[in-house]
């Protein structure tokens, strides 16, 4: 990419020094053309007051060099063709056409250019060599070519920058791509392991019913490992996709589906002896712009995640309050905490915290999608209880208005 960069930008400044070049060397000539034109228009002024009809009178030199030091020599060329250099050290005149024109032409190992108007039948010749003009241009083209070169390594080193900042994404992505597929295939690998395992061990030797069931209710226990974590798969990347759709218009209240989530896990609290319980601060509607289904998996995710880290005899309380224009929802538990070092990880899909090895790893990684999308805010902190608190925060929406 340096390199293409490089050289677009190569030729771009090569057309554009050609044009200055062309534009400065025409100004150049264009200047020596003056300067001859007016030479000519003094000694032709000058010849014709002197001898208006001796055709052999000799035109008397009126400076050799211009206002610049660039000399300047005059010839006439008479209607014989016979030519009559009126300058000191004139060179030889080439032979040509003459006309009004300007030309130029080569004079020995010099270029010169000509400027010509008619005088007594024949013509009265201005030249001026191009040196200081090509001496001019190839200071200009030297200092072209300095620019053009330090440019190109600039602009390539540029580019260079440039192209291994805009690869650093593609690359993490890619490297995470990599870690995912892996990790993936390691957590679809150990159901599929121990249901192969217990297979084989049925198969190999002759059971009472009683093993058959035992090995079929662990097979069946891994089955619904395996359904839930490609359930947890599809979802994230359906997550993915529509986090490049448009902004949803669908207004979800927090309070009722943590409310209602929260009556949802109290058999699985009770089962296992944890106080789960709800509150409620504020009086507005804790409404908030994003889809209730993804707002039911979240706060789902939330009390399950708290549920198993708050263990046996351990409490998890969920609350929802509104403050000026902010819904906010709390999910605290007894737990071991979540170590500082560890809290922006845990949101990576098949992390796992030091404390504990269960679950899939693609609870809170769902979590953190539904967050993104939602475009809320979160924050992992202490809890009041001793273990960890998750607090998430919406801006607060009003109820859409029905027309009557």
């Amino acid at each position: 990419m340096a390199t293409v960069a490089t050289g677009i930008g190569t030729a771009c400044f090569i057309v554009i020094v050609t044009i200055i070049s062309v534009l400065f060397v025409g100004h150049l000539n264009s200047q020596v053309d003056a300067r001859l034109h007016q030479r000519l228009n003094i000694e032709g002024a000058i010849g014709s007051n002197i001898a208006s009809d001796n055709e052999t009178a000799v035109i008397p030199a009126t400076g050799e060099q211009d206002s610049d030091d660039v000399p300047i020599y005059i010839w006439r060329v008479r209607a014989n063709d016979t030519v009559a250099a009126h300058s000191l050290d004139a060179p030889k005149l080439p032979q040509r056409t003459w006309s009004a024109r300007d030309a130029t032409a080569a004079v020995g190992q010099s270029t010169f250019r000509f400027s010509a108007i008619r005088y007594r039948g024949g013509w009265l010749i201005a030249g001026e060599s191009l040196a200081a003009v090509a001496r001019l241009t190839s200071i200009l083209l030297t200092l072209e070519i300095v620019v053009g070169v330090v440019l190109a390594v600039l602009m390539f080193l540029a580019a260079f920058v440039v192209g291994i900042r805009a690869q650093a994404p593609i690359a993490l992505a890619q490297r995470r791509q990599n870690e995912f597929t892996s990790d993936a295939s390691h957590e679809l690998r150990t159901p599929l392991s121990v249901i192969e395992a217990e297979v084989d061990i049925s198969l190999s030797q002759n059971r009472d019913a009683s093993s058959y069931r035992a090995t079929l209710r662990r097979v069946r226990d891994e089955g619904h490992r395996l359904q839930k974590i490609v359930e947890d798969l599809l979802w994230l990347a359906r997550s993915d996709e529509d986090r490049k759709a448009p902004p949803t218009t669908e207004r979800a209240d927090v309070a009722a589906i943590a409310n209602s989530s929260s009556q949802r896990f109290e058999g699985l609290a009770l089962a296992h002896g944890i106080a789960l319980s709800y509150s409620r601060e504020g009086n507005e509607a804790a409404l908030v712009s994003a889809p209730a289904d993804a707002i039911d998996r979240l706060i789902g995710v939330l009390v399950d995640n708290a549920c198993k880290f708050a263990g046996d005899g351990g409490r998890v309380n969920v609350n929802v309050a509104t403050q000026s224009h902010r819904t906010i929802l709390r999910v605290d538990d007894s737990g071991p905490g979540i170590p500082t070092s560890e809290r922006d990880l845990i949101f990576h899909r098949f992390q796992h915290s030091d404390s504990t090895s269960s679950g899939t790893g693609l609870g809170l990684a769902i979590a953190s999608a539904i967050i993104a999308s939602s475009h809320a805010q979160c924050s992992i902190d202490e809890s009041d209880l001793g273990g960890a608190r998750f607090e998430i925060s919406w801006r607060r929406v009003s109820a859409p208005t029905t027309s009557s």
